[in-house]
């Protein structure tokens, strides 16, 4: 049911005329749909937290006896009181939403806190392991949690700092691959579609505030079952955005579909923010078509007549005018002026041939360059002639396009004809410098390959379904970051880790210092749930946790790829293939460390009391680089490597010189509920320093979240 349809069975519990008036008000303005995409905006979605205390206040599900496969009550209580008796710490409960609630006793431990995503959250960060093999580069981070309340965190540190965003989310097969409100979304669910709508919009809602406006993309895979719905969605979210899909083969070999044609492809939505667009790179041919002049390895010499629309006398008049040549050394002599309305013959040059734009056909024409442009372009060697006196001159170009590839150097310039063209080094054509289309048939974007063998490789014994080949997340992504070594990219649906795989990867290829934010949950896979819940475990349980997708598939797959060995401490086997080859067992420089997201009250976070939690968000937001400050120093205050911490505003003098000495600080934290005294401090902070009041900014941040 939507969040309306579950109001309007709430108001007829208490007076159904007033619910029924209310039913048929809303099913008059439901038949008045606008044009675009329409969806029921289910009641907000909710995610139980296990392993987090029970506090006072909360929202809670009484968990089934242990050992019981059944959902158990799906009700939700609030926790009235908690006391102590026999050891346990027993919570008195009284039910949310109901007419005439009920109330009762519940021991804690048998309790699971909820989180509607209507209520407002304030995340913290508890590190749960790291690896450092990168020296002093910035560190890639992986966030155990629900993703839209990880979304949320980030946009306390990276709002308007994202450069792209890459995800893969559920495909709603209806074969468990997704939850929704704790419940898997069944194929035959009446309300499935507008179920994944409802979820994807609060998510790309929220993500739009981490993406730096001026020049980003969000790159979206995604299969059959949704992608018609998601350009939708995509074009209502971002509706200034540029949008375009490409269809990829990720499988040669086709999947079976029951009465249809085999699956071997999929879709990527790229929507591009600002000044973003695909960056021309060095490509193999296969990534383009090998038909024409375009990708020879040879630089492309064009017509100067013009053909096409406007290519007729009367559409450039100023452009028809005679080039005279010389028949011995066919180089350009002299530029004529354009001839007058109905002079169709240019006047004689001794020795030297005239050439018009005329037709083979006799049909006048016109130049693309007028006399003056053509001058100026001739002495920087972009005209050549061809053909001889006998048959007829032809005046050849070398269009803007095609220079700028001379002048960025990817064709080498040898020196000049003796007409004085450009004489330019042929490339190898077994690769080219260009923009693919919105085809996609690369080899090495075989998932079944470089997705489910290459993860193998790294985690033996261990499944994933369906991970991405690791080359076609590569590719898609470095379109975009190419050009920007210090790069940021998230990827918040993030599964095996294979987009983090990615960037390392990209970094070893130009010595980048990318970073990639991954955002997973520990989710334990339907068919191991129900064995577990038999042997009297429970979401939370160590025994239990261990199986899930982040302890299980993702950090253990990130640590393979940096260390080089398996998790039995094993060297890796194989080899990376394309773009760059070396064994799998040399790892990677980089540095990562894995997090597990936790919510905090606003009363411990104004009162210090969260510090050890807001730490890494306070670190994050500096760029995850260098030492952290994970404990309010005893001094006073602190300077680390991108930011320092100001605790006691009577020692802001040393605070403020020592930022001044260190170099390289990009924010300094001042903690007061003085707004005068931290203005003071921020005047003299040295330029560059960004001053942040906490713990304001980080309350304010979270009281206004966006996304509800």
């Amino acid at each position: 049911m939507s969040r309306l349809t579950d109001l309007i069975a709430r108001a007829k519990a208490k007076d159904a005329d007033l619910g029924n008036e209310l039913e048929r008000e809303f099913k008059a303005f439901a038949e008045r749909r606008s044009f675009g995409l329409n969806f029921e905006r289910h009641r907000p979605e909710s995610v139980e937290l296990p392993g987090r205390p029970v506090r006072k206040g909360d929202k809670v599900r009484v968990l089934p006896p242990r050992g019981e496969t059944k959902p158990g009550d799906q009700r939700l209580w609030k926790v009235q009181r908690i006391a102590r008796a026999d050891g346990q710490r027993i919570a008195s409960l009284e039910e949310i939403d109901s007419a005439e609630p009920e109330t009762k006793e519940a021991s804690a431990d048998d309790l699971v806190v909820v989180a509607e995503f209507r209520d407002y959250i304030y995340p913290g960060l508890v590190s749960t392991g790291k690896i450092e093999r990168g020296g002093d580069k910035p560190f890639h981070t992986v966030i155990n949690g629900e993703n839209f309340h990880a979304l949320e965190a980030l946009t306390y540190t990276h709002r308007g700092k994202i450069d792209a965003i890459y995800i893969d989310p559920p495909y709603n097969t209806g074969a468990k691959d997704w939850k929704y409100n704790n419940d898997y979304v069944e194929g035959d669910d009446l309300y499935r579609h507008s179920k994944w709508l409802a979820f994807m919009e609060r998510r790309l809602k929220v993500a739009s505030h981490l993406l730096n406006p001026r020049d980003s993309v969000l790159i979206v895979a995604i299969d059959e079952k949704e992608y018609l719905r998601l350009g939708l969605l995509l074009e209502q979210v971002y509706p200034d955005a540029r949008i375009q899909m490409v269809s990829a083969l990720i499988n040669p070999a086709a999947v079976a579909r029951a009465g249809g044609f085999g699956r071997s492809d999929e879709y990527i939505f790229f929507v591009f923010f600002g000044e973003a667009g695909p960056k021309r790179l060095r490509l193999d041919r296969e990534w383009v078509s090998g038909k024409g002049r375009t990708h020879t390895g040879k630089i492309r010499w064009d017509l100067l007549r013009r053909s096409g629309t406007n290519a007729e006398r009367d559409h450039s008049p100023g452009c028809f005018y005679p080039i005279y040549v010389d028949p011995i050394s066919l180089k350009v002599e002299a530029i004529g002026e354009p001839l007058l309305k109905g002079v169709s013959a240019a006047p004689e040059i001794e020795g030297l041939v005239p050439v018009l734009p005329i037709r083979k056909d006799g049909t006048e024409g016109n130049w693309q360059w007028s006399p003056s442009t053509f001058r100026e372009r001739m002495s920087q060697g972009r005209v050549r002639i061809g053909g001889a006196p006998e048959r007829g001159f032809t005046v050849y170009i070398l269009k803007p396009g095609e220079y700028s590839k001379v002048q960025s150097g990817e064709f080498k310039e040898v020196g000049r004809a003796e007409d004085g063209s450009l004489l330019v080094e042929e490339n190898d054509p077994s690769s080219v410098m260009a923009i693919p289309g919105s085809q996609w048939r690369i080899p090495s974007h075989d998932s079944t390959q470089y997705g489910s063998r290459l993860l193998s490789e790294f985690l033996s014994n261990r499944k994933f379904p369906f991970p991405k080949s690791l080359y076609a997340v590569e590719d898609a992504v470095r379109f975009f970051v190419a050009s920007k070594p210090d790069a940021k990219i998230l990827d918040f649906f993030s599964g095996s880790g294979t987009t983090a795989h990615a960037v390392m990867r990209l970094n070893k290829q130009d010595g980048g210092r990318r970073q990639c934010i991954s955002v997973t949950n520990n989710e334990v896979a339907a068919n191991e749930q129900k064995a577990l819940r038999e042997q009297g475990m429970r979401p939370g349980d160590s025994d239990w946790e261990k199986w899930g997708i982040c302890d299980f598939i993702t950090k253990p797959r990130l640590e393979a790829a940096i260390t080089g060995k398996t998790p039995d401490g094993e060297p890796i086997k194989g080899d990376y293939k394309f773009t760059d080859e070396f064994p799998l067992a040399d790892g990677f420089e980089e540095n990562a460390e894995f997090f597990s997201l936790t919510y905090e009250t606003p009363v411990s976070v104004s009162h210090s009391r969260a510090f050890a939690r807001i730490a890494p968000l306070l670190w994050m937001r500096a760029g995850s680089e260098g030492r952290r400050i994970d404990k309010e120093p005893a001094v006073g205050w602190d300077v680390a490597d991108t930011y320092g911490l100001l605790i006691n505003l009577d020692k802001a003098t040393s605070f403020t010189e020592a930022i001044a000495a260190k170099g390289g600080i990009r924010i300094a934290y001042v903690v007061t509920d003085d707004d005068k005294r931290f203005q003071a401090v921020a005047r003299v902070l040295p330029d560059g320093v960004e001053p942040v009041r906490l713990y304001e900014s980080y309350l304010n941040n979270f009281r206004f979240a966006m996304g509800r």
